[in-house]
């Protein structure tokens, strides 16, 4: 079985699964784990999976429209050296700062891969989530799309410098914090825009209609082979953690100028039917 399938099955076990945090007397508690093989490709600096470790649980967080507290980490590799492990840090801590956040610890261990572990700690008065979306709620991305796919084409393609830039994601923390009052549902995008979308209408119990053009990274661009390939890049493959939300459409104007128009509009929620320029959008993305 796949992650996604998995936690089907835990929903029926545990109460406090489903959304990108659990909730626990008003704080947000997440946690995520990384590994070399799957997460961090040849030339990924340690800065930059520190950043990138610790900014996937932040993301979560965001999701949930929440304030960002504490983090920690496990850091487990074949080797401990000094070097590499401060440049994690460095990394954690830093992303850390971008989100008013404090990188304060975790654990140390030998592994046969480097692996990564992270939990971040926040807290939200009124947690933002799944299931809220109403027929009529504008559908709505933070940021670009493609960003982490376009890094693994550099990566592969052996631009490591610009590669590690595009992992280095901003956690959108602010982001949501300034939707949470008005956003009727919200998730992140780590599973992929599409993926996202239908986790979303599948809580709310509704549909979607999104149109192009869609808001995609000028990095995705700069590496796709045709129309086919960007759509994938940008719509399918994840990895981007920026926020997907709906608003309901009397508040859209005034929450994007609170979010400096960081907010694109891309849709509307539906009664039924789940389409990208009016045909059907695949429930595909991103998968453990």
């Amino acid at each position: 079985m796949d992650e996604r399938a998995l936690l089907d099955r835990l929903d029926e076990y545990l109460e406090a699964a489903g959304d990108d945090t659990a909730v626990v007397d008003g704080f947000l508690l997440t946690t995520d784990m990384l590994h070399e093989s799957t997460d961090f490709p040849d030339g990924t600096t340690r800065y930059t999976a520190g950043w990138r470790s610790v900014g996937a649980s932040l993301s979560d967080v965001a999701a949930m429209g929440g304030e960002a507290l504490a983090a920690v980490a496990v850091y487990g590799a074949p080797q401990l050296k000094w070097d590499e492990l401060r440049s994690f840090v460095d990394g954690a801590s830093d992303v850390c700062e971008v989100t008013g956040a404090s990188y304060v610890g975790g654990d140390l261990d030998t592994h046969e891969e480097f692996t990564v572990a992270t939990t971040v700690l926040g807290r939200a008065d009124a947690p933002v989530r799944r299931d809220g979306a109403r027929p009529g709620d504008a559908v709505c991305v933070t940021g670009t799309l493609g960003r982490s796919a376009a890094a693994l084409r550099l990566f592969a393609a052996g631009d490591h410098e610009r590669a590690n830039d595009l992992f280095r994601f901003e956690p959108r923390v602010a982001a949501g914090r300034a939707l949470a009052p008005y956003a009727s549902a919200m998730m992140d995008s780590s599973d992929g825009l599409a993926r996202s979308l239908h986790q979303l209408a599948d809580a709310s119990d509704c549909g979607f209609a999104v149109e192009s053009p869609l808001p995609v990274a000028d990095a995705v661009d700069a590496v796709s082979e045709g129309d086919d390939d960007r759509r994938e890049l940008s719509v399918f493959f994840g990895e981007d953690f920026e926020l997907v939300c709906t608003i309901p459409e009397s508040d859209l104007a005034h929450v994007q100028s609170e979010t400096d128009d960081l907010l694109t509009p891309i849709g509307r929620i539906t009664e039924s039917g789940r389409t990208l320029d009016g045909e059907s959008l695949p429930d595909r993305g991103y998968t453990h």
